[in-house]
Parts: C-alpha cells; sequence; structure tokens
C-alpha cells in the first residue's frame, strides 16, 4: 500500500492554491535564477578536482555530464510546465509514482540543495582566503578549512551562508534582484577568463589526454569519475521548478528557465574549460605507485605542498591566471567569484525551503514548518531551519566530499522525474502538456541510463553514504509522515 498513495495532479494543484506563495518572478527573473543556480563551486573551485581525476579529460567529463543534464531537463521542462508548484522532483513523483517514492525524493533533495549550498560556502571560502593572502591579510589556518580537511572551522564557509539565509527570509523578489546582479558579476569574470585563456592554449597540454582511463564502477577516478564529480558543476537548473509556485506564467516561463540556463551554462564551461587545461595543463598528482591521488585525502594535501599545480588549486580560475602572467586579472576574477559565488548559495537555500515547504504542507514533516511570514511572504522557519544547518556543513566539511554527496541525492532525483514523464504519458495521455519532452522515449530512458552510470561511478563511501541516508530517511517516514499525512488522512489544510 506504501506506494500506492498517488496524490492526483488535479489535487496537487489544489492544495498549492489553498496555501500559496506570491507569484512575482517572470521569465528573465527565473533564466538569472538558474544560471545563479548552476555557474559557481562546480567551474571556478571543482575545476581542479575534475583536472586531478581525469587530466585533460575532464573536457569530455564536461559534455558527458552536460548531456545527462541536458536530457534530464528535457524531462523537468514538462513536469514542471504541467505542475507548476513548489516542490521540484518531490511534488512530480507524488504524482505519479506514489507517496512513498515521493519521500525518498523529498529526502534525497537534502543531500541535492542543503548540502550543495555548504559545498559553494566552501568554495567561496577559498576564493576569500586567497584573496586576503594576496593582500597580505588572512585568517589563521585553523579558520579557513574545517577538521577534515587540515583545519578546525571554516568561519568564512559560515557566516557567508548565515548572510544568504538572512537575505532569503526578508523576500524572494529582494533576492532575486541582488542575485541578478551577481549573476552579471560572474558572467563577466568567465568571459575575461576565456579572452585571456584561449589564446595561450598549447597543444602538449593535453597529452596525455586520459592518463587515469576511463575509471570503473565505484571508483571514482578516471573520466567517468570526473563526470561524477562536475556533475555538480551543473546541479542547480532544476532549482527553477522549485520556483513554479512564484513565478507568472508558469507553463511558458519555467520551460524557458530551464532550457534556456542549462544552455547558457554549457557554452561557457566549454570554453572555461577548454582555456584551463589548454593554458597550463592539469595532469593528476601521482602516488608512490605511481596512481593518480584521490582529491580531498591527507596523501593529496601533502602532494601538493609547495606545487603550484591546477589540480592543487583552491581557486583554479585565479591560479590560471596568475600562472599565465595576468596576476592583476587573477586578483579580478577572484574577486568576482568571492562577490558572485554567493548567487549559487541562495539558490540552493532557496530551492530546498521550498522543497521542505510542499512537504509540510502534505503533512509528511510538521504542518508549522510551513509558515509564512505575514510581512515577508517567505516560509522563514524553514528558511532559518535550513540556512543555521548549511553553515555548519560548509564550516566542517570539504568542498569535493560535500560534492560528490551532493551529486548522489540529485542523479536520484533526476531518475525519479524522467521515469515519472514516461509513467504519466500512459497514464494520462490526454491531460495538456505546455511543454512536451521530444522523442520521450528515447529522451528519458537515455537520462536513465547516463544518470545510473554517472552514480555507479562515485566513490565507494559517496555511495554507501546515499544508502545509509535512505535508511534513516525511512524511519523518519514511517514514525512521522506515514501518519501524518494528508492524502492518508483527508486532512487536506483549507
Amino acid at each position: 500500500m506504501l506506494f500506492k498513495r498517488v496524490k492526483p495532479l488535479d489535487q496537487i494543484l489544489a492544495t498549492a492554491e489553498k496555501k500559496s506563495l506570491k507569484r512575482q518572478l517572470g521569465p528573465i527573473q527565473l533564466t538569472l535564477l538558474g544560471v545563479g543556480a548552476i555557474i559557481g563551486t562546480g567551474i571556478f573551485v571543482l575545476t581542479a578536482e575534475a583536472g586531478q581525476k581525469a587530466g585533460p579529460g575532464m573536457m569530455v567529463a564536461f559534455v558527458i555530464a552536460a548531456v545527462v543534464c541536458a536530457l534530464a531537463a528535457l524531462a523537468y521542462a514538462e513536469l514542471a510546465s504541467m505542475i507548476p508548484v513548489a516542490g521540484s522532483a518531490y511534488t512530480y513523483t507524488y504524482g505519479v509514482l506514489g507517496e512513498g517514492l515521493a519521500w525518498m525524493v523529498g529526502w534525497a533533495l537534502v543531500l541535492e540543495y542543503a548540502i550543495a549550498a555548504g559545498a559553494v560556502s566552501v568554495g567561496w571560502s577559498g576564493y576569500m582566503n586567497g584573496l586576503l593572502a594576496r593582500s597580505g591579510l588572512g585568517l589563521p589556518t585553523l579558520l579557513r578549512t574545517g577538521p577534515f580537511d587540515g583545519g578546525t572551522f571554516n568561519l568564512f564557509a559560515f557566516l557567508i551562508a548565515l548572510v544568504i539565509t538572512f537575505l532569503l527570509v526578508i523576500g524572494t523578489s529582494k533576492s532575486a534582484k541582488v542575485n541578478a546582479l551577481l549573476v552579471t558579476i560572474k558572467i563577466a569574470a568567465l568571459t575575461a577568463f576565456i579572452f585571456l585563456t584561449i589564446p595561450a592554449v598549447k597543444d602538449a597540454n593535453f597529452t596525455p589526454f586520459v592518463p587515469n582511463g576511463w575509471g570503473s564502477p565505484l571508483g571514482g577516478i578516471g573520466v567517468l569519475g570526473a563526470a561524477a564529480s562536475i556533475f555538480f558543476a551543473y546541479v542547480g537548473f532544476d532549482a527553477v521548478s522549485t520556483a513554479a509556485e512564484e513565478t507568472k506564467n508558469p507553463n511558458r516561463n519555467i520551460p524557458i528557465g530551464l532550457i534556456g540556463s542549462l544552455a547558457v551554462c554549457t557554452i561557457f564551461y566549454l570554453l572555461v574549460g577548454y582555456g584551463a587545461v589548454g593554458a597550463v595543463g592539469s595532469q593528476p598528482m601521482l602516488g608512490a605507485d605511481g596512481l593518480a591521488l584521490r582529491p580531498g585525502t591527507p596523501e593529496m594535501a601533502a602532494a601538493c605542498t609547495g606545487s603550484q599545480a591546477l589540480v592543487c588549486s583552491k581557486d583554479a580560475l585565479a591560479h590560471v591566471l596568475v600562472l599565465i602572467n595576468h596576476s592583476t586579472m587573477g586578483y579580478l576574477v577572484g574577486l568576482a567569484a568571492a562577490l558572485a559565488l554567493p548567487s549559487v548559495i541562495l539558490m540552493m537555500i532557496y530551492g530546498q525551503t521550498r522543497i521542505f515547504f510542499t512537504m509540510s504542507r502534505d503533512g509528511l514533516l510538521p504542518n508549522r514548518l510551513s509558515k509564512v511570514h505575514p510581512r515577508f511572504h517567505t516560509p522563514h522557519v524553514l528558511t532559518l531551519i535550513t540556512g543555521v544547518c548549511v553553515s555548519f556543513f560548509g564550516a566542517l566539511f570539504p568542498v569535493g566530499v560535500l560534492a560528490d554527496i551532493t551529486n548522489s541525492g540529485t542523479l536520484f532525483a533526476f531518475m525519479m522525474v524522467s521515469v515519472g514523464v514516461l509513467i504519466l504519458r500512459v497514464k494520462q495521455p490526454e491531460r495538456h502538456r505546455p511543454f512536451r519532452t521530444p522523442m520521450a522515449w528515447l529522451v528519458c530512458p537515455l537520462a536513465v541510463l547516463g544518470c545510473l552510470l554517472l552514480f555507479l561511478n562515485l566513490s565507494l563511501y559517496t555511495i554507501e553514504l546515499f544508502f545509509g541516508w535512505a535508511v534513516v530517511g525511512l524511519a523518519v517516514y514511517f514514525l512521522y509522515g506515514y501518519r501524518k499525512s494528508h492524502l492518508a488522512n483527508g486532512t487536506e489544510p483549507s
């Protein structure tokens, strides 16, 4: 009976109208929100980690991750246009596959949004610490990184998450306006990087192209391992769908925001990756056994001591510009990253609170969590709780670990959405679809297979953690959500 609790789509839409958020976002704001969520730590920071895993083959990893995301985006666009309410993959799964799987998707999305916000906070901290170090200032070493990365408490990561949380509490439209400015800065920095690095590209820096091979399941190394990690660089496009309930004309604007933001970001990633690899190279650091060291380990940190290699950098793009004698622009790109990365934290916390808001509205989480502030029209209780948790994630854990954990939850959610599109095509073929996934019976299965391929190329530790988190989620569901569900009890809020 657990997976037979399917909430009718018309009921989902009716519930949203009873306790809804203010519609105030247009297509341009949505696209900018998507770009703000996507372009961030993945390209500014994880370029170095991808280089360590795949060498110059990281270019192929960018393409693999982009293709998987594009396939999933087409599925997301169809469901988001049909079900323009908050909740993203959680809501879609509830209306197609049932409450049990919907809960698991919502629980997995904690890994995508909250953990991702922590990862970006750590990435921002790296650029900020780099800027201060180049200025002759800087925090004590113990306050630059968390306890698993050679420090004690990442102070900057902690503080930036709290600042963004406050901004989100005071209002969505205000947040979107700030985000538009930050996205502009970010695009300008990446454009400058492209124009400065591409003329410096040398063919020799691409040889050997795949020094670590293509990878193996559960290995986390090689081109596929890098693709599984660099997938984080594209995480966030689906956050546009979490804003559906606050969007003007969502049937038209949600697909525009999803596809538009992904297309813009993919072009930038390929150009930036080509410039970085070609200008300075990205050969991996090897251990005594001749094999590539795993990023985020004490062995990797020791090998990188005193090294100027790209794969050792905490502020990769600024570091590349310094190495090719553009020190001033390197400083400015670092400054731009420090200014702009908070837009990604903003969108990740935003997405997480909207998913929790919808789960609370369905009775699977306590109803008081979905309380909307009478003045700011935002779910302030959920925003504060999420923001504090994100702050501690960033303060205590390294960026690579957080990014891979994020990817595990995201890939699971993407698979469920792709399956949902096909099931809904069979069960409700007559329902109006403002956006239809082209060649759905080809695109959606390929999306599932692509997500599964990347999931299996995460490290064994990450996959074990994902299933451990799933077990905890099931326990929470049976202890609370299964009994309190409004759908099961007929207690939809009025």
